[in-house]
């Protein structure tokens, strides 16, 4: 049977509690708000199936070495507005659907949580569009995938690249009808502190001025949201922020009103980039650098401008994709839609390794204040917590950069060199 003995080794994919034949296996979330498989020993057979679909015990070899890598635009300018990036995601999903075809991906729930689910209309898609920085929970989708997959449906799944290889595992055979689709990922944020940080932002409402001659104090769950972006692209692509519409519901009637803040400005974000609460196995990725089994794999073509500043629609700031062709069936499907985008074959060194896009080979580094967040994530509020480390951090850093070069300057270069090797200081 599954048994985690060390968080880092285990993606949370789900493939084990749905390949489960006696559903003795159940995902429960542990105290940093992350999904783990707890066995019921009492109803398990020791079948061991959970064991031989599980995407970390049993790691892929990469099938790619350096695939053919596209830069890419949709053509309709609305739907790459909606995008994360460049739209590209929405083409690949509308080619299936327009053939019969079911397609898979992440949407946010009634509460914004998270969840994988299935649709088979184009108005279906819209709710698929957008980045969602938080754990997503798979539930039973790889079986209904399967159930399509086995009716003769064309398929298209996506998610990230260690949802694409418990995908893989759980259906243990390659599908002709099946186009898989990973998300080059950074790292996985805890659905806990996502509610806690909705919740605070409820809480923040009561005391606006809009508010204060409502009696909101014993149920700020009358103050909802009714549009949330991860991705919004009002200062542009480059410097995407987190746009919340926030509205009061219910019989009290009032304006709905924005948060706004830039990914530098925005302390969730700015905590989910640095990893400070990052799941564990994100740290030990099993899925890195072309081993989930994907056909495709999209991203944000970051720092485009660099390398072809003469082309107009890339440089517009409004969003680049980045596709990157794995398999030959890949390469048919992505043929699907050439026409309508703009794309342009890159050179792969432009996204290797050592380039833009170090989560396609590399695994997340976890913030050195990890612990202790965790530690005080019910001492004090979130917005403290994340301040407490990651902002007091960045002035410890600011503080002792000054104190150096002050010294360097009183002293002098030479003096300061030697006095650095003396006591080993970097």
């Amino acid at each position: 049977m599954i048994q985690i003995t060390d968080k880092k080794n285990c993606c949370g994919c789900w493939a084990c509690e749905q390949i489960c034949p006696m559903h003795c296996i159940t995902m429960e979330m542990d105290n940093e708000g992350f999904s783990y498989p707890i066995v019921d020993t009492k109803t398990c057979t020791n079948c061991g199936l959970c064991v031989k679909v599980c995407p970390v015990i049993h790691q892929q070899k990469s099938i790619a070495s350096k695939p053919k890598s596209y830069a890419c635009v949709n053509n309709d300018k609305i739907i790459r507005e909606k995008s994360s990036s460049g739209g590209i995601f929405s083409l690949f999903a509308k080619s299936v659907i327009d053939n019969g075809g079911v397609v898979f991906g992440a949407r946010f729930e009634n509460d914004w949580s998270v969840t994988h689910d299935y649709t088979e209309s184009i108005e279906g898609l819209e709710v698929f569009r957008g980045s969602k920085y938080v754990e997503s929970k798979i539930g039973d989708n790889y079986i209904k995938a399967k159930r399509f997959l086995e009716q003769g449906r064309k398929v298209l799944f996506s998610g990230t690249p260690c949802q694409i290889a418990g995908l893989n595992s759980f259906l243990r055979k390659r599908y002709e009808n099946l186009i898989l689709i990973d998300i080059v990922c950074h790292s996985i944020p805890s659905s806990k502190i996502w509610k806690m940080y909705l919740d605070e932002l409820r809480e923040s409402n009561i005391t606006n001025t809009e508010f204060k001659n409502l009696d909101l104090t014993n149920n700020i769950n009358q103050i909802n949201f009714s549009n949330i972006s991860f991705r919004n692209k009002t200062n542009g692509w480059k410097e995407y922020s987190i746009l919340v519409e926030r509205k009061i519901t219910e019989d009290i009637s009032l304006k709905k009103f924005n948060l706004l803040e830039t990914k530098t400005q925005n302390l969730y974000m700015k905590g989910f980039l640095q990893n400070l609460y990052t799941r564990p196995s994100c740290t030990k990725c099993p899925a890195r650098k072309y081993t989930s089994g994907s056909d495709i794999q999209i991203a944000d073509f970051w720092g485009v401008e660099k390398y072809y500043p003469q082309i107009p629609i890339l440089n517009d700031d409004k969003g680049v994709s980045l596709a990157l062709i794995i398999t030959k069936k890949g390469e048919a499907f992505f043929e699907t839609i050439s026409s309508k985008i703009y794309s342009l074959q890159i050179k792969y060194e432009e996204v290797e390794e050592h380039g833009l896009h170090a989560p396609l080979m590399h695994s997340a580094l976890p913030h050195k204040n990890r612990e202790k967040f965790f530690l005080n994530v019910s001492r004090m509020s979130l917005t403290k917590n994340i301040k407490k480390c990651l902002i007091f951090e960045e002035k410890k850093k600011i503080m002792i950069i000054n104190v150096k070069n002050t010294l360097r300057f009183l002293i002098g270069d030479f003096f300061y060199n030697y006095l650095k090797k003396k006591i080993n200081v970097k």
